[in-house]
């Protein structure tokens, strides 16, 4: 029946309005003759209730008073009321005023004003929210009633709560507030209590608890972690207060509440850079990104411009992702000159145009195929694109004397199963060696000296990044979404996470701290087994994994691990003044990989088999044993050891 009552007419409200500014002008009589009805002159009244009516009848009308739909008033009515009962009193103040200077008696009394002011706007507004009110009951009556709990009693809480209890699609009883502060502990905020956190078991036992609203914006990871599991563990649906750059002109609305994503609980504690560092290398430069169009190349690009780098060249063969980040850096309004170049870092001639034009400072090597089942595929690409184009961009920043050149590499380099793992680890290899032939040259050229390079080389390795694309999160989201099954590969398989914007932190620190040829690799924290990772997933969207959505295992992917390292068995590692990034402690063998190299650039370019190809990678990369792969039967054949060129420690 509610849905059914239309929205009464606008003349009805404008009716509606003027009797009750009528009614509040007798009251304001009344009240200025102590109630007395018999000291009241009816003809000076009539005849002022004329006048009034005029009066408000052109200011409502100006003010549009009446547009409004009543059920919906907001503060923005209340405004609109409340100049209009303004204007009008000023209106009748000086029609006063001149009748008394006139000679004339006074038309309305200074007390009788104010009085009719107040109660005509008290009124006015008092019936809006008395029929607002009426709807809200209407619609939500027959709704259940959710109990909330908010967790932080800060500014953000408060907010939240605001929200809440004025969002009409809502029908919420905010039960308590919760927070870690013994000192707001025991306080009361509206009527609302404030608990502390250890009293969120006794809070779920005495009532049922629908939601935990989070509006606490530095809760510690291990900490969100362990409510989220408490919320999974009682059935209660946990929603996250967006951040305070997300909220609209400072508010926000019911709406913007989210779901707490898995993100947000793979998250650890944020890290400390050394950003004067950075900035005194990084400012006034020109700086190449490749791939900058990509998960990572993006957010390396968005980072950089916080340190004022006088031109960022975008590289990338990707035509509309690069596109879309241009409008977005477009939009950001920066002073840094960005300039999109759309090439392909495997085509050396364009590539070779490109450093003779900008003549860049820095390279952040980003550009490369990264899916495994996809490169296992096509073994060509991987050797093009990953080897290939970091040789050029290598050689070619040598060539025009570029500072720094830090490439970006992968966990997957680590003893590889695969053969993007092991294009990855040529390109390691190359980058590394060609470092300390140019740095080295006694060493590298038997004793023949040459001049030594300006260019430090610069290598950093780390595992799967929350979000990016192709990740296996969101392959996971969007399954859950089509009503499952979620597929995982292996019930015991593990990855490392981290993400985005730590990793390419991560990255500028150790591209600022290297001092050239050295291996960096993260601390990516504990592995995560990915089947616990999709059960997570279902039960935060409120569903229960193995009856709601079904896991099925498919079996591992061609080149794929049970799990993946970040270091060789035969390495260890040195620490860095920055606890999140450790050094690769190798041995070099400094053996020449140029030809080598462009025997197995050639077989890719040739096209002369998928095994030859690999067979090369293998003999270069002796630690390449293929999993799950059919380039498998390459291992058990017998290599010679005189055709091994072993640079399993040139990493």
């Amino acid at each position: 029946m509610f849905k059914k009552i239309n929205i009464v007419p606008r003349w009805i409200i404008f009716l509606i309005d003027l009797s009750i500014c009528c009614f509040a002008l007798v009251f304001a009589y009344l009240i200025r003759v102590n109630l007395t009805i018999e000291a009241i002159n009816l003809k000076d009244l009539s005849g002022n209730l004329l006048i009034l009516v005029l009066i408000n009848s052109i200011v409502f009308i100006n003010f549009r008073t009446y547009a409004g739909i009543i059920r919906y008033t907001g503060v923005q009515d209340a405004l609109r009321i409340c100049y209009a009962i303004t204007m009008t009193t000023c209106v009748l103040f000086f029609i006063s005023l001149v009748a008394a200077n006139s000679g004339g008696a006074l038309v309305f009394s200074n007390v009788t004003l104010i009085i009719y002011a107040l109660f005509s706007f008290l009124f006015l507004i008092a019936y809006r929210v008395l029929v607002k009110y009426a709807f809200s009951y209407l619609r939500n009556y027959k709704m259940d009633r959710k109990n909330v709990i908010i967790y932080g009693a800060g500014e953000a809480g408060f907010a939240t709560k605001r929200v809440l209890e004025h969002d009409t699609t809502t029908n919420v009883n905010i039960v308590a507030f919760v927070d870690d502060d013994t000192r707001k502990v025991g306080k009361v905020v509206d009527g609302i209590r404030i608990h502390h956190t250890h009293d969120l078991v006794l809070l779920s036992q005495a009532q049922k608890i629908d939601e935990i609203i989070i509006a606490a914006f530095n809760l510690p990871p291990a900490k969100k972690n362990d409510l989220v599991d408490f919320c999974l563990d009682h059935n209660i649906k946990v929603l996250n207060v967006p951040p305070l750059d997300k909220w609209i002109n400072g508010q926000f609305s019911a709406r913007q509440l989210q779901v707490i994503k898995i993100e947000n609980l793979l998250e650890r504690d944020p890290i400390r850079i050394n950003n004067e560092e950075i900035a005194s290398q990084i400012s006034n430069k020109r700086i190449l990104v490749t791939g900058a169009a990509g998960s990572i190349g993006s957010e390396i690009v968005r980072q950089l411009l916080k340190f004022n780098p006088q031109t960022i060249i975008l590289c990338d063969q990707a035509e509309t992702p690069l596109h879309q980040l241009e409008l977005e850096l477009q939009d950001m309004k920066t002073t840094t000159n960005c300039v999109s170049f759309l090439g392909d870092v495997r085509n050396e001639k364009r590539m070779e145009e490109l450093f003779s034009l900008f003549e860049p400072h820095y390279v952040y090597h980003a550009a490369a195929y990264k899916h495994v089942p996809m490169m296992e595929l096509c073994p060509t690409e991987a050797i093009l694109t990953n080897v290939l184009g970091t040789k050029i961009i290598a050689d070619l920043s040598v060539k025009h004397q570029v500072q720094r050149f830090v490439m970006v590499s992968t966990d997957k380099a680590v003893n590889p199963t695969n053969v993007m793992g092991a294009s990855k680890r040529l390109a390691e290899a190359y980058v590394q060696q060609l470092h300390y032939k140019l740095n080295y040259p006694e060493v590298a050229n038997n004793g023949h000296t040459q001049q030594s390079s300006v260019t430090k080389f610069i290598t950093t390795r780390f595992g799967n990044v929350l979000g990016s694309n192709g990740s296996v999160i969101i392959r996971f989201k969007e399954q859950i979404e089509k009503g499952g099954p979620v597929t995982v590969t292996h019930p015991n398989i593990t990855r490392f996470f981290m993400t985005i914007p730590e990793a390419c932190q991560l990255v500028l620190e150790a591209g600022s701290m290297g001092k050239g040829g050295e291996i960096f690799v993260f601390d990516m924290g504990k592995p995560v087994a990915i089947v616990e990772l999709a059960k997570k997933m279902i039960r935060l969207y409120g569903l229960v994994p193995g009856i709601d959505i079904e896991i099925k295992y498919s079996g591992l992917r061609p080149g794929e691990k049970l799990y993946e390292e970040l270091l060789t068995d035969s390495e260890n590692t040195l620490p860095t003044y920055h606890e999140k990034i450790m050094i690769a402690k190798v041995r070099h063998h400094l053996v020449d990989l140029q030809c080598h190299f462009e025997e197995l650039i050639e077989l890719a370019r040739q096209k002369q088999g998928a095994m030859n190809m690999v067979a090369k990678m293998k003999e270069l990369v002796p630690e390449f044993v293929s999993n799950n792969s059919v380039f498998e039967s390459l291992d058990k054949k017998e290599v010679g050891a005189a055709s091994v060129v072993s640079i399993s420690k040139v990493s």
